[in-house]
């Protein structure tokens, strides 16, 4: 009893256990336990929290369609509807599982991590973090890299930045770095502000593009006769599944949603639980509704890019390279809402 009694009294702040005094060593020694269900208090729903995934997942709209275009051309919208299956039919339930067996937002490697053991498996998962970091940095740099050609090629903004695109660029990345530091929870009143207008403004983007699809048959002509240069169905499904991956940008934004789930509300019932079920739903809701979203898009995005955009203007260096639907929005919208 006396040595029970003896453990719930605190250390005394020596060295060893004193607290960080500069201001770097509090916020890297800010926060709770990884395996504690309800470390965070200020939670929100999942629709809300949906957004801070989407600034990672949705963020690749920007340039995904005019990637799918170089590398697949007239394919693009086959090569597209092969990643949005294997997105919907694969990873989608995948990161379901994960959901429920890392509600705590350690996500799918620190699964991995608690399934093996040793020296070699650790290895083995350092290896995966730095495969992971790598990713995240790719997806941050070719999206910061994208809004600065966007920048760059605005007729209304290109007077004033001229070329400066390496500056843009490191702009950006330290502008996103900086609001991602202050912390995910911080962060989810900007995601929302900046990543609703985003998709709608595709949205509208999209819609008229597939108008003008409708209007023009000739265009449907075209590219069916295009398709034919690459041999049958079969040819075509296989020729598409060797490009796919080169599609497959967003990836990342599933792992991201569950490294957020922490924030998501689950229900007053969840305190009574081991497990939280309500928090995990409510993760899951989250996932398909980003996985829908971006599927819908990317089909639609696919489609109308490859029916309306030469294929001059698409080849690296043209006027529509790494900013397909923004092309569009000038082209068909006017400047003052391809600038919005």
């Amino acid at each position: 009893m006396e040595k029970a009694a003896l453990s719930l009294i605190p250390e005394l702040p020596v060295r060893r256990t004193a607290p960080p005094r500069s201001a770097l060593g509090r916020w890297l020694f800010h926060g709770g336990r990884l395996e504690e269900s309800h470390a965070h208090h200020h939670t929100h729903p999942w629709y809300v929290v949906l957004w801070l995934t989407g600034v990672d997942y949705f963020s690749t709209l920007g340039y995904q369609p005019g990637i799918a275009l170089i590398a697949a051309g007239a394919l693009s919208p086959v090569s597209t509807a092969i990643l949005v299956a294997v997105t919907l039919l694969g990873a989608l339930p995948v990161y379901a599982q994960v959901a429920y067996r890392s509600y705590a937002g350690q996500g799918s490697i620190a699964m991995l991590e608690n399934l093996l053991s040793g020296w070699s498996a650790k290895i083995f998962v350092l290896i995966l973090l730095g495969f992971a970091a790598t990713d995240f940095v790719i997806t941050m740099t070719l999206s910061a890299a994208d809004a600065a050609q966007h920048a760059i090629e605005n007729p209304y903004l290109h007077p004033y930045l001229g070329e400066a695109r390496l500056s843009i660029t490191i702009f950006l990345l330290a502008l996103l770095a900086a609001v991602f530091l202050k912390g995910f929870a911080e962060a989810i009143g900007l995601a929302a502000a900046v990543a609703i207008p985003y998709i709608l403004l595709n949205l509208v983007v999209l819609a008229r593009g597939l108008h003008e699809v409708i209007q023009r048959p000739e265009l449907w002509s075209r590219w069916q006769s295009s398709l034919t240069l690459h041999g049958d169905w079969t040819a075509l499904l296989l020729v598409s599944a060797i490009i796919f991956p080169k599609l497959a940008l967003g990836m990342s934004g599933f792992e991201t949603g569950v490294s957020v789930m922490p924030l998501v509300e689950g229900g007053d019932s969840d305190r009574f639980r081991e497990r939280p079920l309500g928090r995990i739903r409510a993760a899951r809701k989250l996932l398909a509704a980003a996985a829908g979203i971006m599927s819908v898009i990317l089909i639609l995005s696919s489609l109308v890019t490859a029916l309306l955009i030469p294929e001059e203007a698409y080849k690296i260096g043209g006027p529509a390279s790494g900013r397909a639907i923004a092309y569009l929005a000038h082209h068909m919208l006017g400047n003052v809402f391809g600038t919005i």
